[in-house]
């Protein structure tokens, strides 16, 4: 099983002040499991857009807010601190974020 990894990475460091894309770093990846920071700065999903993953997916937001929408009409408003469980095939969108959002993301392979 191959293994990336960043070591001693700290989350809070080293953050673009500004970006038109969102920012996606990958800190840890093997077959299994991939970690992210994800940085944000107002960025939503598409109108039409809907992520349909193979893979389960633990979000936790460290700074900001974020909306994340489920194709059923559910919606989970998270802030600093608030984390949301996204299991594998559930159809879901980012429709807010503030202006600096970031966040941790863990994707599971089960």
């Amino acid at each position: 099983m191959a293994l990336s990894l960043l070591k001693n990475y700290s989350f809070l460091e080293n953050i673009p002040k500004d970006s038109k894309e969102e920012v996606f770093e990958t800190i840890v990846k093997n077959d299994n499991v991939k970690i992210e920071r994800i940085v944000s700065y107002g960025q939503t999903s598409a109108d039409n857009f809907w992520y349909d993953q193979k893979e389960d997916e633990f979000v936790l937001v460290l700074e900001g807010d974020a909306t994340i929408e489920y194709d059923n009409g559910s919606s989970f408003k998270l802030s600093r601190g608030d984390s949301l469980y996204i299991e594998a095939h559930q159809k879901h969108k980012v429709v807010y974020t503030s202006n600096h959002t970031m966040c941790l993301a863990v994707f599971i392979v089960k």
